[in-house]
């Protein structure tokens, strides 16, 4: 029996590889003799570029860059051996590199962004992975044009500072010195976010609160970043404002499409596409997935779903282990072939984290013993 491992992580509590083995070290217990293949997946957001290194290899490169407030910083990201480089944006602009007293996105820079990508150009990258996600910024790519060459400058020629509240004052941009490898590079965008760059679901107004803007601020940010993307309209650049996911993280969407020709693609499509998955699926018996927790999103572009809905070109059974299912009718559960619960006893939410190895294992033990069981009462 080919048994497929193929589960997202389980947020605050084990990465996806961990989860891997939980499953593996409990299907083994009753199916020794089973040939497993373990191949841990992302949904383009943190954890990403982990997954891929371990799937295909590749090496590591830490950058001196700078983090959203302009302090110098050591991020990294991962080259694979195709000329691939793979880059979460958080490693730069992450709002978990920020306290709470410091999250302010009219101030709030993706210059490191810019940075990663202009390092990954010099290693040779001719096609660059982002995965958008975690930002604390909200200023439509304007630190990460920047960093690569482009000046932004008032009315009255001086050079624009950093943050979305900046762009309120753009009046035209020089693109002379825009890095010269970026037109000849491929850029794929993980991008799971459909909202526009503007308006009442745009990155201002959806996302701005949670990375520190208050409502005048959003305000203020979104007429801003509003204003920004008709000086780019008026200098030639493509009218990205309304696409689905130009504003992601806090507008980086709206500048990767614009500046560098990427596409944005699911999250989840990316990934697996880059992993081989649908041939790895085709290949097993036998597909475990899973997730923290089955709910109503579970279907719309995370691990789980996107696995049981390629599993049924090929017919191949999939179970999903979870940490708990929350707000799913029976007709939503349908996509798997057993979706099981991992949580073993009523606890506190830090012993539950805590317990989710030993939890995860038992419930694959348990799902093992019920298939063997299965198998001899035919």
């Amino acid at each position: 029996m080919k048994v497929l491992i193929a589960p997202d992580s389980f947020k605050e509590s084990l990465e996806a590889l961990d989860v891997c083995h939980a499953i593996q070290s409990g299907f083994s217990q009753v199916f020794p003799n089973a040939d497993y293949t373990l191949l841990p997946m992302a949904d383009g957001g943190e954890g990403t570029s982990a997954v891929l290194s371990y799937v295909l290899g590749g090496r590591w490169k830490e950058v001196r860059v700078h983090d959203p407030l302009m302090r110098q910083i050591t991020a990294k990201y991962l080259l694979l051996p195709d000329a691939t480089a793979v880059i979460e944006i958080a490693q730069a602009c992450g709002l978990h590199l920020l306290t709470v007293a410091e999250r302010n996105p009219v101030i709030a820079s993706s210059y490191g962004v810019g940075e990663l990508i202009a390092d990954a150009l010099s290693e040779g990258a001719k096609r660059i992975i982002i995965g958008l996600g975690g930002s604390a910024t909200n200023d439509a790519g304007l630190g990460m044009l920047t960093a690569l060459g482009i000046k932004f400058h008032d009315t009255d020629d001086n050079i624009l500072g950093h943050g979305g509240g900046q762009l309120a004052s753009l009046h035209r941009l020089d693109n002379t010195s825009f890095h010269a490898s970026v037109l000849d590079t491929v850029f794929e965008v993980a991008c799971d976010v459909t909202n526009p760059l503007c308006g009442q679901l745009g990155a201002s107004a959806i996302f701005g609160p949670q990375k520190g803007a208050c409502p005048q601020q959003v305000t203020d940010l979104d007429k801003a970043l509003g204003h920004f993307a008709t000086v780019c309209d008026e200098h030639g650049y493509e009218k990205c404002r309304e696409v689905a996911g130009a504003g992601a993280a806090g507008g980086l969407g709206y500048a990767l499409m614009s500046f560098c020709r990427a596409q944005l693609k699911s999250g989840f499509d990316t990934v697996a596409e880059v992993a081989n998955l649908s041939q790895h699926i085709a290949d097993a018996d036998l597909v475990i997935t899973g997730e923290g927790k089955l709910d109503t999103q579970t279907a719309m572009g995370k691990v789980a779903g996107g696995i049981s809905q390629l599993a049924k070109a090929t017919h191949t059974p999939v179970i999903a282990i979870c940490g708990s299912v929350d707000g799913l009718k029976p007709a939503q559960t349908t996509q798997f072939d057993v979706v099981m619960p991992s949580i073993q006893r009523i606890d506190s939410i830090d012993n539950v984290l805590s317990a989710a190895y030993h939890n995860i294992e038992t419930t694959a033990v348990n799902i093992a013993a019920a298939m063997r069981l299965g198998q001899n009462l035919r």
